[in-house]
């Protein structure tokens, strides 16, 4: 298929304010933030709006951290997408909510209702919006993340939207190792969804290095994904250097036969402004 673009717009729950001069401003629910982002290298539209941040966050000598004005909950629920997600002002500036994904969750629920109770893993899951969602969906799915305060933040999104005990495995575990154990159990998922860092360390040391093993995982999962009509494969990046064209040539080099849909990620700021935040690559058979 040919490039297209994902935009993400204003919900009741997040809204891009303005963007500019390497920073974003965000609302989350009621909470709105200021943080950095080196894709915002055009100038603000409304530099008085700012002067409403309940947070920035400001970095310098390798070092970041949130300001605050006033006091803001720790957490605070934001609903976006039939979900209530717990929001933190995390120390590496995220807030444990990726909006940009939301249309990749209203993709994978349509792949999930076409396909009745599917099993779907999520790997490097974070703090599982895309696990909760695909599980509110209808799939059993499993969560697979290296950090444990990840999976106790997954936890909390599930309870928050209310899902069954039995709907969310949660395995705190490198990916790979992960990947390979279930190879050997000839296990199969109908729905894989990925968003690999460009660089991470496993709980046991383990390093990860885009460049060196996505390729090799990918293969892996190729084996694990089921070839039965409407499974389905999501890979998200966010990895300086690497284009949109770059992901999709890697999933078709492994995969073969498949009919992908690729692009960026986007956010559609309230002037109208769209600001790239990452890139997908995903096909249903």
């Amino acid at each position: 298929m040919a490039e297209r673009h994902l935009v993400t717009e204003a919900s009741e729950g997040y809204e891009l304010l303005d963007s500019g001069d390497h920073e974003k401003l965000e609302r989350w629910g009621d909470v709105v933030t200021a943080r950095p982002d080196t894709q915002a290298i055009w100038t603000k539209q409304d530099a008085a709006r700012w002067e409403n941040a309940s947070a920035r966050y400001s970095s310098g000598g390798g070092k970041g951290a949130w300001t605050t004005t006033g006091t803001i909950p720790e957490p605070w629920l934001v609903r976006m997408n039939g979900l209530t997600l717990s929001a933190k002002l995390s120390s590496i500036k995220h807030t444990g909510i990726f909006p940009e994904q939301a249309p990749n969750w209203d993709w994978a629920t349509d792949r999930i209702t076409s396909l009745g109770n599917p099993e779907v893993l999520n790997l490097f899951g974070y703090t599982g919006a895309a696990s909760v969602s695909a599980a509110k969906a209808g799939a059993k799915v499993t969560h697979v993340d290296s950090s444990k305060a990840a999976i106790t933040w997954t936890a909390e999104n599930a309870k928050l939207s209310e899902l069954p005990d039995d709907t969310l495995r949660l395995i705190v575990e490198d990916a790979r190792s992960f990947v390979k154990r279930e190879l050997k159990r000839g296990t199969k998922y109908d729905g894989i969804i990925l968003d690999p860092p460009a660089f991470g360390r496993g709980g046991k040391g383990e390093v990860w290095k885009i460049e060196e093993d996505l390729l090799p995982l990918l293969q892996n999962l190729k084996e694990l994904l089921s070839e039965k009509p409407g499974t389905f494969f999501l890979l998200n990046g966010y990895a300086a250097g690497y284009s949109p064209l770059s992901f999709k040539q890697l999933v078709d080099s492994v995969f073969q036969n498949v009919d992908a849909d690729y692009g960026e990620l986007r956010i559609k700021e309230t002037s109208g402004r769209e600001l790239p935040c990452g890139m997908y690559v995903r096909f249903a058979r």
